[in-house]
């Protein structure tokens, strides 16, 4: 009996899981655009999805970036989480998740392009967290996969929203948000071609998850008036726990 190779079977799963958080990508622009959608819904995907990468970032790739890098973990993590500010927040004009009607802030097409490359940032180091995951455990690589995956429909439908938002047409909205789940796709390539990465590739992208959580999720869920959206925050932890408590 030939057993598979546990390396090139983590490198299947993480293109394949990759591809699907491509596709979330898509879905994103594709509800912007037709318009088809109820603005409550976001707001709970983002609520969730915060309480969920804070507790993946934190209670399973933090852990396992020390295992992997030692005392260079901390560091690199807060590398991860400067990296995304410079380019979602220093670099580009300041954005939100959700929609944009803030239409005069966009009225020059180089801060609607500088936006979208802060996402695309932002996105390759999903690919990364997700191949980097799965190289150590199926377990880290499946939960991570579910951060992943909980935000990048709102990331899609935000890229889109900006384009519409600067007077882009739908299909160019549509085609940003295609460009997020490429930019996902080719940080899953990055890891699986530089196996030797892992030690760096994995705080790092510990750092962006823990950026996106905290200081692009949190902030939008702290809008919302009520606690009905905030509650959803530790619905996302107390998911995370319960999978963690199944099966890890």
């Amino acid at each position: 009996v030939i057993l598979p190779n546990p390396v090139m079977y983590s490198f299947t799963e993480s293109i394949m899981l990759g591809l699907a958080a491509a596709l979330a990508n898509g879905l994103g622009g594709a509800v912007i655009v037709r318009k088809d959608w109820d603005g409550r819904y976001l707001r709970y995907f983002i609520a969730l999805g915060s309480g969920f990468m804070l507790s993946t970032s934190l209670l399973e790739m933090l852990p396992e970036s020390i295992r992997l890098s030692g005392e260079r973990a901390p560091l690199l993590l807060l590398a991860g989480y400067f990296i995304v500010h410079f380019f979602e927040h220093t670099v580009t004009t300041h954005f939100h998740f959700g929609e944009e009607t803030h239409r005069e802030e966009y009225a020059r097409p180089h801060r609607v392009y500088s936006v979208l490359f802060g996402l695309i940032i932002h996105t390759f180091f999903d690919g990364i967290a997700i191949a980097s995951g799965f190289l150590v455990s199926e377990w880290l690589g499946w939960v991570i996969f579910l951060a992943v995956i909980l935000h990048k429909v709102p990331e899609g439908f935000t890229a889109s929203s900006v384009m519409l938002a600067g007077g882009r047409s739908k299909k160019v909205a549509w085609l940003a948000s295609a460009a997020l789940g490429a930019a996902t796709i080719v940080g899953v390539l990055t890891v699986t071609m530089f196996t030797r990465s892992l030690a760096a590739a994995l705080p790092l992208s510990a750092g962006v998850t823990l950026y996106v959580a905290a200081s692009d999720l949190i902030p939008e869920v702290n809008r919302e008036p009520g606690v009905r959206v905030a509650l959803f925050v530790f619905l996302g932890v107390g998911l995370f726990l319960g999978l963690q408590q199944l099966f890890h």
